[in-house]
């Protein structure tokens, strides 16, 4: 299949227009036309190599709603001009312990990410969404709502399911505390699924600017945490916290705020490791813990708890030839709150 979308030829480099060869159509697959890509700060880190050697050129991009336009012969789960989106990875090794309970993104052997790396072959490379066609597997695929507005639910691909998913897994709900640390592209989405699921949700930012948003999506506290006493005065207060910002901050004010058996977990990923105070884990037996997206069944529980409570991502559409600016603006920390690629218009 011929597919044309916008790619990095070397690292560090602009995209540029790009046209290329996606694989044959499988039985399992299938083919969708992709209307709107998601650009996530993950996608410009591997573009400019800050995680290390990458494969080019590159088609970044895993944050993916379309349509689809073909099936192969053995697809059961689709049918065409259904809505389906794609998200990080589009492959494991579907036999270990983490797939088969659904954990794919934790397969012992490795997710197969949607792009920057080979698929399970080990020949073909995977290339990403900024691009107007895409083929997967139809078991790596959701179906989106129709309800839910296209553009909006691309980056619940990604953003929305690494906020879901440590909600879910350690019980936000009614009765519960949650802090959320940082109001940008993931945190604004655990605002809304921490209020959604019913607990009493406290956004912490250092910008002041961000409370009348933070309230509009239905914070119940806004915390500025530029004045240190603002943060002492809530210790051993919350269930949860998640930290979504990768700034290299202090870790201990956050802890200390956590109740007997609190949890702290990790979802940004700053640039060099954090320093733990011991005696504040041990105080309360709070829990430091980390957590990354979410296997193919509870993105599709979240998607379709976003289609119940009407919940998208905050977007600002952009054509594809502002992708350059979006990275730098993205970089700044100015969108509110991500860049959707209009991919009809590759």
């Amino acid at each position: 299949m011929q597919s044309k979308g916008y790619a990095v030829l070397e690292a560090s480099k602009p995209l540029v227009p790009f046209q290329f060869t996606r694989r044959e159509l499988r039985s399992g697959d299938v083919a969708l036309e992709i209307e709107y890509a998601g650009i996530c700060h993950s996608d410009i880190h591997q573009a400019r190599e800050e995680w290390g050697p990458a494969i080019f050129p590159m088609v970044p991009g895993h944050e993916i709603a379309g349509v689809v336009i073909e099936i192969g012969d053995a697809v059961t789960k689709f049918k065409v001009g259904d809505r389906i989106g794609v998200g990080v990875f589009i492959d494991s090794c579907r036999k270990c312990g983490s797939c088969k309970a659904g954990l794919e993104q934790y397969c012992v052997e490795g997710m197969t990410g949607t792009y920057n790396g080979y698929e399970r072959d080990g020949k073909t490379v995977a290339q990403g969404g900024y691009s107007d066609t895409f083929i997967i597997d139809q078991d790596y695929a959701i179906t989106i709502p129709a309800n839910l507005d296209m553009a909006g639910v691309a980056p619940l691909l990604c953003a929305g399911i690494t906020l879901y998913s440590p909600l879910k897994n350690w019980h936000a709900g009614s009765g519960k505390k949650v802090g959320v640390i940082g109001l940008g592209g993931l945190g604004h989405m655990g605002l809304k699924f921490s209020v959604a699921l019913g607990a009493h949700t406290t956004v912490f930012s250092h910008s002041p600017e961000k409370e009348a948003d933070a309230k509009a999506m239905g914070a119940h506290d806004f915390v500025v945490t530029k004045d240190p006493k603002n943060l002492a005065s809530l210790a051993k207060d919350f269930d949860l916290i998640l930290n979504t910002v990768s700034a290299d901050i202090d870790l201990t004010p956050y802890l200390e705020l956590l109740k007997l058996d609190g949890t702290l977990v990790l979802i940004g990923l700053p640039g060099k490791p954090y320093e733990i105070s011991t005696p504040t884990l041990l105080a309360q037996r709070r829990s430091l813990a980390g957590s990354m997206i979410g296997g193919i069944a509870q993105m599709q529980e979240m998607i379709d708890f976003c289609g119940e409570h009407n919940i998208v991502s905050e977007v600002e559409v952009i054509e594809p030839s502002y992708i350059n600016q979006a990275y730098e603006r993205t970089v700044k920390s100015d969108v509110k709150y991500r860049f959707v690629i209009d991919a009809k218009k590759f």
